[in-house]
């Protein structure tokens, strides 16, 4: 339980990822981990790309980044609809602000480029971001998953395994 008295805010929208939402949520709560599930406010239940829901706990609106200890952003389609709203963008900003871990997988770059937050930083996701990531300044990297200061990413669905183990490691070292 190297998770202890940790918590992790977990951002949703319709069109998550499944795989890229569910497995890092019980993931982190195997480690222990308080996840909070953080919706935009537009609905109750979200439904992934492949149909699994989840239900927020609160919105982007009603955290801050003193409450938390890490954020992940799941892949999917979410990403492109999280990072219309200035309260999910404002969070990110606070988050990385604070040094806080922020782990993105897949099209989750898209918030935080959106966010401001990756010029200079090398950064990973599905490939389809690629050229989204660069012209935010970030530099671009094909690994399946790594750390760079306080962010962490992740490819895609395959790099699962290995983006929630630099996300534990992450955490545990914070």
């Amino acid at each position: 339980m190297q998770l202890k008295g940790k918590r992790v805010g977990v951002l949703v929208e319709e069109g998550f990822e499944d795989l890229e939402f569910w497995v890092p949520v019980m993931r982190l709560r195997e480690e222990g981990a308080d996840v909070v599930i953080i919706g935009t406010g537009r609905q109750d239940v979200f439904r992934g790309k492949h149909c699994l829901e989840a239900r927020p706990d609160t919105t982007a609106d009603q955290v801050h980044a003193d409450d938390l200890d890490g954020l992940v952003v799941p892949g999917g389609w979410g990403p492109d609809k999280l990072r219309r709203y200035d309260a999910v963008l404002d969070l990110v900003r606070a988050m990385d602000a604070q040094g806080k871990i922020i782990a993105s997988i897949c099209h989750g770059g898209w918030v935080l480029a959106s966010a401001g937050i990756v010029k200079g930083r090398k950064a990973t996701g599905s490939r389809g971001i690629r050229d989204d990531m660069r012209n935010a300044g970030a530099i671009w990297v094909d690994e399946p998953a790594f750390r760079d200061g306080n962010l962490v990413w992740g490819r895609v669905v395959a790099d699962i395994p290995a983006f929630c183990r630099e996300l534990v490691t992450a955490l545990a070292a914070q």
